[in-house]
């Protein structure tokens, strides 16, 4: 498969972490895997600081991250992005998606939906415990005390995947209704990072593979707003001993700066990709020239 001259040069990535503390193994292949993409298929890479969620952002991480990717030879393209600055942005899509009649008001404490939990037991969706529905057609004040809910369409949604292939789901009865602005003032991350795509241009997503079940949603809240959807591409999950996702949550240990080629020769295997004997001898400049190569063949863009 071929891509064209006007892919090549309207290829636009990016990485997105939270600022919850310094980058780890799991971390790096999502960022190596990203930033192989766009160079491979010769794209600009962007880095974007997603902090809309400010009990878990901490400022000082931002320098960390930053400081780790060029350590690793991992260079973006541009200045930072912080999701923190674009709540304006983030508003004004909240009020189209109440004039298109997918938003209502939910007065639904989480004390109520536990023990509506408690008493029915708790339905897992896709994505989390799906909501039951009590403020769907009988939406709270304005005057009442609410957070803001995206109504989903009842309809089978099917997203092409570059490594996957479909990911399908049915959004009610797999995800539900998910909250888009929490009762006290935090934008989900559903709605900042699909805006924020659009808003930068972004036409390829590349991230791990414990996100693929969010993106149908997220394709149907672009379509709700009318703006594009990028094309989707998913990377394997690094695990911990324990079987879990390795994760901040999971006190995953943070990237020794001092070991960058060591780390980027385990993240590149995890992607796929073996060494070579030449690796030994090589710079990290050498290495990533090495993978951008060998991942234009493996991961072609559609189309």
């Amino acid at each position: 498969m071929t891509t064209s001259p006007d892919s090549l040069r309207d290829y636009h990535g990016r990485f997105a972490p939270t600022p919850s503390g310094p980058l780890h193994a799991g971390s790096l292949v999502a960022a190596l895997g990203s930033f192989l993409d766009a160079r491979a298929h010769g794209g600009r890479w962007s880095l974007r600081i997603d902090d809309t969620d400010r009990a878990r952002s901490r400022p000082e991480a931002v320098e960390t991250i930053i400081a780790q990717l060029h350590a690793h030879g991992l260079a973006f393209d541009g200045e930072v992005i912080f999701q923190s600055q674009r709540t304006p942005q983030y508003e004004a899509a909240l009020r189209s998606l109440e004039r298109f009649g997918r938003l209502y008001r939910c007065r639904c404490t989480r004390a109520r939906l536990r023990e509506w939990a408690a008493s029915h037991g708790r339905i897992i969706g896709a994505v989390g415990p799906l909501y039951p529905g009590f403020c769907r057609d009988a939406p709270a004040s304005v005057d009442e005390r609410h957070a803001l809910r995206l109504r989903v369409h009842p309809h089978r949604r099917a997203v092409p995947d570059r490594r996957l292939g479909t990911i399908t789901q049915q959004l009610e009865q797999d995800v539900g209704d998910p909250v888009l602005r929490r009762a006290d003032g935090p934008i989900a991350y559903h709605l900042a990072n699909v805006v924020d795509d659009a808003d930068m241009g972004i036409t390829q997503v590349v991230r791990g593979e414990d996100l693929a079940p969010l993106t149908p949603l997220h394709v149907e809240l672009s379509e709700a707003l009318g703006i594009p959807a990028p094309d989707y591409l998913h990377l394997p999950v690094v695990l911990g001993e324990d079987g879990r996702k390795l994760s901040k949550t999971n006190h995953a240990r943070p990237l020794e700066n001092g070991r960058a080629r060591e780390n980027l020769i385990k993240a590149a295997r995890t992607l796929g990709m073996e060494p070579s004997p030449a690796d030994s001898d090589a710079s990290i400049d050498e290495l990533l020239q090495r993978w951008r190569e060998e991942w234009q063949y493996r991961h072609p863009l559609a189309g």
